[in-house]
């Protein structure tokens, strides 16, 4: 069973638009953010993961080895519940900008799960899987450890305070290691450390072009030389 894929939609300058844009990268990133911005300017549907709604979280930051499995199935399941409504989308309507993917829950369950738990979790998730779309682009954002950092402790979100440095840099090597091998769908490389996609018009104009004019594979995202940019 093939999953299912959303067809481009237009903008009002003529560009072609993917029709569903996963935004996707490490925590502190960015993700949620541009996914805002991008489904406002394009008139798309926008789908936000909801950590906040995962019992299990703020307990596993604390205790990672005895709730990691619990918190993982959650996300699983939840995500699942989020995105398999859109396999059936209208192919006519609105897009949809979501900023997750459904991959993503396994990136972090191969860090968090010892082998026995990842053997189960990973069941469940090839069970899962072709019951949801296939993104048409993936924005992936990249950014230093450090960076990350800086910007988890300014949002000031309680249970991520406790995330260390070590973590960020083994999630951001996974990320890394999935993104290069993944070919499901375009991926579009973005170092959020070296662009400003929320604060400066330009960058944001670029990326929307960038879009617009297709991304091919693995690609990465080049600023235009611009006064002021």
């Amino acid at each position: 069973m093939f999953r299912r894929r959303f067809v481009a939609q237009t903008v009002s300058e003529g560009l072609p638009i993917p029709g569903f844009i996963a935004v996707e990268g490490p925590i502190g990133v960015g993700k949620t953010s541009l996914s805002r911005r991008l489904a406002e300017s394009l008139k798309a549907q926008l789908l936000l993961e909801q950590a906040s709604e995962n019992p299990f979280l703020p307990q596993f930051y604390t205790d990672p080895k005895r709730y990691a499995l619990a918190t993982q199935l959650h996300f699983l399941c939840q995500r699942t519940q989020q995105l398999q409504p859109h396999s059936q989308a209208d192919l006519f309507g609105a897009g949809l900008v979501a900023d997750f993917m459904f991959e993503k829950d396994r990136l972090f369950a191969q860090i968090a799960l010892d082998d026995t738990e990842f053997a189960l979790y990973d069941e469940i998730f090839r069970r899962f899987a072709p019951q949801v779309p296939v993104p048409a682009l993936v924005l992936y954002l990249t950014a230093p450890t450090e960076v990350l950092l800086s910007r988890i402790r300014r949002r000031g979100i309680a249970y991520e305070q406790t995330i260390c440095p070590d973590y960020l840099a083994s999630l951001g090597a996974r990320y890394g290691e999935f993104f290069h091998t993944y070919n499901a769908s375009p991926v579009l490389f973005i170092d959020a450390s070296k662009s400003d996609l929320l604060g400066c018009p330009n960058h944001y104009e670029t990326l929307l072009r960038t879009i617009g004019h297709g991304v091919n594979g693995r690609q990465e995202f080049v600023l235009e030389t611009r006064n002021g940019s």
